[in-house]
């Protein structure tokens, strides 16, 4: 299984327990940097611990705040946001490089839901 299946998997699991989704903030506001594909994505964590640990690790994220957003503000208003701006959804970036599984935004909703039952 690729490291981002299981970060995918992992971030689906974490989410369906605890309702609670991890972005990250700055002076300037929550980062969407653009992948190698070219394309951007704002990344999401599915625990605060997992948040703290890449903003400890990726130079890059260095100064960004943890902030939790409840599963239902996170469908209602930010998957709706990021689909009308274009942007993926990074899920769990790992590593110093902050690298991992980026997804369309409704795409990471059906993911997140089916792990409900």
């Amino acid at each position: 299984m690729s490291t981002s299946v299981i970060q995918l998997t992992m971030f689906c699991k974490e989410v369906a327990q605890s309702k609670i989704v991890w972005a990250i903030k700055d002076m300037n506001g929550f980062p969407a940097p653009a992948g190698t594909d070219g394309k951007r994505a704002m990344p999401f964590w599915s625990s605060q611990a997992r948040t703290l640990h890449l903003i400890s690790i990726a130079s890059q994220f260095a100064g960004f705040e943890p902030v939790p957003l409840s599963w239902e503000v996170f469908c209602d208003r930010w998957l709706p946001g990021l689909e009308q701006d274009g942007l993926m959804v990074g899920v769990n970036w790992v590593g110093a490089t902050a690298s991992g599984f980026d997804m369309h935004p409704a795409e990471l909703k059906r993911n997140v839901e089916a792990a409900f039952v």
